[in-house]
């Protein structure tokens, strides 16, 4: 099983800047891909951004395109969401999340029950 921390949230004014960090410990050999989603209150939650493991592809909602970036460093085993420009809409709790069977990945990636394991989340509010 693999076990999942996020950190790196916080208060920041709009137009700043956040780098959220997700460290993986347990069997991470096992890990396909990582995503980031994020629930606001009184809101569903969201796909954020995912890359898969091994090929470095990334995915991003149209939302965070061109503000986020997702990445990761294997020797840490730990994943990171790099968040400029942010904006008050941008405020929730952010969750990182872990595949490990890649079968139709590519295509649900966005879709939260494709995830094995979650952490507990980090909340980021963005005041404006």
């Amino acid at each position: 099983q693999v076990q999942l921390v996020e950190s790196g949230g916080g208060l920041v004014q709009a137009g700043g800047s956040l780098r959220l960090s997700c460290a993986a410990s347990g069997r991470t050999f096992s890990t396909y891909a990582m995503g980031w989603f994020r629930q606001a209150p009184g809101k569903e939650r969201e796909f954020v951004a995912a890359i898969i493991w091994s090929a470095r592809m990334t995915y991003y909602v149209d939302s965070v395109k061109g503000r986020f970036t997702i990445s990761r460093d294997n020797a840490k085993n730990t994943v990171y969401l790099q968040m400029n420009s942010l904006k008050p809409e941008d405020t929730a709790v952010y969750y990182c999340a872990t595949r490990g069977d890649p079968t139709y990945f590519n295509s649900n990636y966005y879709y939260s029950p494709t995830y094995d394991v979650w952490g507990q989340g980090t909340q980021v509010t963005v005041s404006s």
